[in-house]
């Protein structure tokens, strides 16, 4: 089950973020260095009511943010829409990973950007293999390098 998630469990999602980042360095991926993602990362998630959970036996097994935000190195890329929503740090726990969450994780955030929205945006890190293929499976159009954030670009017209 995905919902939105509650206050209390931001703890939660962050002590998931801190395995997720270790994995993810364990295995040669450099995305989420130094002290990224920050608690305060999830609480300003958790305010503008853009962070979301994944369910399974009532535990917490995945995390995605989804706002309507453009970041500022955003504007590098010359995007075919302006009005949409944008995804931020998917975590999935290791323990669960390649059990089609984060693709259910993305299904969230098409059914919510078909609401009001134009597109959907998302980036990754040049040597996530694992989320550019998720990116790619899920129909989103490559659109350009973030020199700024050494990021891919990517965008799903819904």
């Amino acid at each position: 089950m995905i919902r939105k998630a509650n206050k209390s469990e931001i703890r939660i999602i962050y002590e998931l973020s801190k395995k997720t980042k270790t994995n993810m360095l364990e295995s040669g991926l450099n995305q989420w260095v130094g002290d990224y993602p920050k608690y305060d990362s999830f609480y300003k998630d958790y305010l503008k009511s853009g962070l979301y959970i994944y369910l399974m036996d009532d535990q917490i097994i995945a995390s995605i943010t989804i706002l309507e935000e453009n970041d500022p190195p955003y504007q590098e890329i010359k995007w075919e829409m302006n009005d949409s929503l944008v995804i931020h740090r998917l975590l999935v726990d290791p323990d669960y990973q390649k059990h089609r969450i984060g693709q259910a994780m993305f299904e969230k955030a098409i059914e919510l950007t078909k609401h009001d929205y134009l597109s959907l945006k998302v980036d990754t890190h040049p040597d996530n293999h694992k989320m550019q293929g998720l990116i790619l499976k899920m129909g989103f159009q490559y659109k350009g390098y973030i020199e700024s954030i050494n990021r891919l670009a990517y965008e799903l017209i819904v």
